[in-house]
């Protein structure tokens, strides 16, 4: 039974239209639906609006099927319209009475939103999680090569001497300027939106306060209608976030495609982390690169799908917001595969030493010949004038040395800095577990 439905049928076909896949995503809801209506229960009972008897009942029932709904098998009936749908059916299947309260002084709009947001919550701490272990794997392969210079370039051309350590411990700083971004993200996303109803409100003297810390979040979404005006835009902000993280990961694969490439041979990888051709024995493709750089720009696509999706609506709620699941999910499972298979990439990458020893680098040493000119007492434009003459005439012969010592150069490349960068954003998007707030709200009633 649908929670709206009263006594006329609705058409079959408006109903398989505007279900769409619902019921495919809200399989992923359905445990953050639980802790949200496990939440609601205790604030209706411990405002009088419920029996606490009735509360308990809830409570029991919805946390014995927690682990029913975590199980990948779960799936929803096809009598059911929604997780929304299947879950107080399941209660009033199981509790009578008490499960036709569970709906009281909430609207279906606030419910999702409260479930999305839960949802957003847990897959930020997978995902920072991911990042973490990805960072670690740039550090220490950063660290295992810091002798080993390589090309740096610039308009695609070879420009100046860089180093493993500088290209990787590049990437995992950009990783945490990720994480920054995913904070402040994080902190609009952990704010209540439970009791806003249908975007003004209920009548009920619910306690908006409560449910916000038995649900976990860290603050509330005051205003009724700015929760509803948040709507997709909360999905919008992640989806920001997931694009930074992609763009970071397109542009590293992009360099490793280049770099393993027979032209330039700066990295390689394990025979079995790469595809071979049906017609030519030698090759080794970067399929798992390739994959991870377009599956990244695909990533990179949905804060325009989601803010195209809400462009031209009023405030209030809107069945559009229905497909922001259609992009926000699938962008976050991707976001998480292409984390993992960059770690295990980088991980197993070989580095080929004496790469600059190659005669077609010997021009990125021009600057390093500008600057011992200078040194010598000559002005920046004359030593600089006199090397590019120097090229031009075919006189040019550099030492091949690189004498950098600054933070952040070859010589010095920083990376416990950047280390300690990682531990201080990775204590600013602490994330209490999912698990962690079921735990708290099964164990509300015990020994009363």
């Amino acid at each position: 039974m649908k929670l709206w439905e009263k006594d006329s049928k609705t058409e079959d076909s408006v109903m398989k239209f505007t279900v769409g896949n619902d019921r495919d995503y809200d399989r992923l809801l359905a445990p953050y639906d639980i802790v949200g209506s496990m939440a609601q229960a205790i604030m209706l009972a411990e405002t009088g609006i419920i029996e606490t008897v009735e509360a308990k009942q809830l409570v029991s029932e919805l946390a014995a099927y927690f682990p029913t709904v975590m199980d990948a098998s779960f799936s929803l009936n096809p009598e059911d319209e929604d997780i929304h749908s299947h879950l107080e059916n399941y209660l009033v299947k199981r509790t009578g009475d008490a499960g036709k309260k569970i709906h009281t002084a909430r609207s279906r709009n606030d419910q999702v939103m409260t479930a999305m947001q839960l949802l957003m919550k847990e897959e930020w701490r997978l995902l920072i999680s991911e990042v973490s272990s990805l960072f670690d794997v740039l550090i220490s392969q950063a660290e295992n090569h810091k002798a080993s210079l390589i090309p740096g370039y610039t308009h695609t051309q070879v420009a100046m001497p860089s180093s493993i350590a500088l290209w990787l411990g590049a990437y995992a700083e950009s990783l945490v300027n990720d994480l920054q971004l995913a904070s402040g993200i994080i902190r609009v996303i952990d704010q209540n939106p439970l009791g806003s109803a249908a975007g003004y409100g209920s009548s009920f003297p619910i306690n908006r306060e409560l449910t916000t810390k038995l649900a976990g979040f860290s603050d509330i979404l005051v205003s009724s209608a700015s929760a509803q005006l948040n709507r997709s835009r909360m999905e919008a902000f992640m989806a920001q976030g997931l694009a930074s993280l992609a763009q970071t990961l397109n542009r590293l694969a992009a360099d490793m495609i280049l770099f393993m490439g027979q032209d330039h041979n700066f990295i390689g990888f394990p025979e079995e982390l790469t595809t071979g051709s049906s017609i030519m024995p030698h090759k080794k493709n970067p399929d798992v690169l390739e994959l991870i750089r377009a599956h990244s720009n695909l990533v990179m696509l949905a804060p325009t799908q989601l803010n195209a999706l809400t462009s031209n609506m009023i405030s209030g709620y809107h069945r559009d917001f229905q497909l922001a699941k259609e992009i926000l999910v699938p962008a976050i499972d991707k976001t998480k595969q292409c984390l993992a298979m960059m770690e295990l990439m980088v991980g197993q990458m070989k580095v080929n030493n004496d790469i600059l020893k190659a005669e077609k680098y010997k021009y990125i040493f021009s600057v390093e010949e500008v600057n011992s000119r200078v040194i010598e007492g000559k002005t920046f434009r004359d030593a600089y004038r006199e090397v590019a003459e120097d090229i031009k005439n075919g006189t040019y012969n550099p030492d091949y040395k690189a004498n950098y010592t600054h933070l952040g150069s070859i010589g010095n490349p920083g990376l416990d800095l950047i280390r300690k960068k990682m531990q201080q954003v990775l204590k600013q998007t602490e994330i209490t577990s999912l698990e962690t707030v079921f735990e708290g709200l099964s164990g509300y009633y015990s020994g009363n």
